[in-house]
């Protein structure tokens, strides 16, 4: 007798571990597979934060450039520069600026450095380095440029400005176009690719 119980006991295991109150589906093994949106598999159960820095893309003759921009360290400042960059103020303008090993800097709707109005400074304490973008400012710590910023070109270059200078963002593709940029160069567009 034990010897039907032994054979019993297996069968209902394997039984009842194929019950799992789902029906079935056919699979088309023709095609690949691949998650659907409704499936079990494919859903994210963790809760996910939108993003809260935002990407604009400049565009030079010499290609795109994206700038991520830091929304939570610098908020008037990159409100400010997105309303412009909505505007359309920077279409056309040039790079008045090119210092090697130092800075590109553009934005200046006169075209020389001298031109913009001034917004409250956000100074951070994020580093300046190759790739960083800050705003310009004259002598007053306190007021920054409110349209004129700066690409950092190298580290030792820019680390002195860190403190100092309101660091609103970074390059995250097309530094290889901010080296090739000259005095004179035309900013073509700037565009907010996060809308």
């Amino acid at each position: 007798m034990s010897f039907p119980k032994i054979i019993i006991l297996p069968i209902c295991i394997l039984l009842l571990s194929g019950c799992n109150g789902q029906k079935s589906t056919n699979l088309d093994l023709s095609q690949p597979s691949t998650p659907s949106a409704s499936s079990p598999s494919s859903q994210v159960t963790t809760k996910s934060q939108p993003p809260t820095d935002k990407i604009v893309a400049l565009n030079t003759s010499y290609g795109q450039i994206l700038i991520k921009l830091y929304t939570k360290e610098a908020p008037n400042t990159t409100a400010n520069f997105l309303k412009k960059i909505d505007s359309g103020f920077y279409r056309q303008l040039t790079f008045h600026r090119v210092d090697p090993g130092f800075v590109v800097q553009g934005g200046d709707l006169l075209g020389n450095g001298t031109g913009g109005s001034t917004i409250k400074s956000e100074i951070n304490n994020i580093p300046f380095r190759r790739a960083s973008v800050g705003l310009a400012r004259g002598q007053v710590k306190e007021l920054s440029n409110d349209s004129q910023f700066f690409v950092c070109l190298s580290d030792d270059g820019c680390r002195h400005l860190t403190n100092d200078y309101v660091n609103f963002g970074e390059i995250v593709s097309g530094m290889e176009f901010v080296d090739q940029i000259k005095p004179g160069d035309k900013i073509i567009d700037i565009i907010d690719k996060t809308k």
